[in-house]
């Protein structure tokens, strides 16, 4: 009997590849092994390494493509509801590590401005758990992504940064109960 974890990709997908942040393809046929599910997105291992599959590509592995929408309200101003923007923030995971970016201590900054054309943008600055890690920009896109399903938010610039540099004590406490750190 196959794990149900064990499956066989029903048609090609682009995926990253972890930790260098590669693009690669998977091809129709494909066995796959799905190691975690987190945030809308998969991690998943073939014979040629550790991959991050977006959740769009869910159908591909014999699961359903979730819809992901926000219903939060807008505040009086019209402005997105900081909460609903860290809530979404908590939806994004690094695919090695089962803590959300918010828990792991990441995220330094999240600001709301109202841009002059109408409409509000939201700068983030974050960084990563190590300078050498090609995940970044597929972690930031996908901060952006879920940012941008916020009603109210026009636009996101999710920027990573290096200072302060990152460091184990800046993972909640929620955090490290989930890594077992206490």
């Amino acid at each position: 009997m196959t794990d149900q974890r064990d499956r066989i990709l029903t048609r090609e997908i682009t995926v990253t590849l972890i930790p260098s942040g590669d693009k690669h393809t998977l091809f129709a046929g494909d066995s796959v092994f799905i190691h975690q599910v987190l945030g809308g997105s998969y991690t998943v291992q073939t014979s040629t390494g550790l991959f991050r599959m977006d959740g769009k590509d869910a159908d591909a592995i014999g699961e359903t493509v979730a819809v992901h929408t926000v219903t939060a309200a807008t505040l009086a101003d019209g402005a997105p509801d900081p909460a609903a923007i860290w809530d979404q923030l908590r939806k994004v995971f690094d695919p090695e590590i089962p803590v959300n970016i918010v828990d792991l201590g990441l995220v330094y900054s999240m600001d709301v401005s109202k841009l002059d054309e109408g409409g509000f943008k939201v700068d983030v600055a974050m960084t990563l758990t190590a300078p050498g890690c090609g995940m970044g920009p597929a972690i930031a896109e996908d901060a952006k992504g879920k940012i941008l399903l916020v009603p109210g938010v026009s636009t996101a610039d999710v920027r990573i940064t290096w200072e302060p540099t990152w460091n184990q004590s800046m993972i909640s406490e929620e955090g490290k109960m989930k890594l077992g750190l206490i």
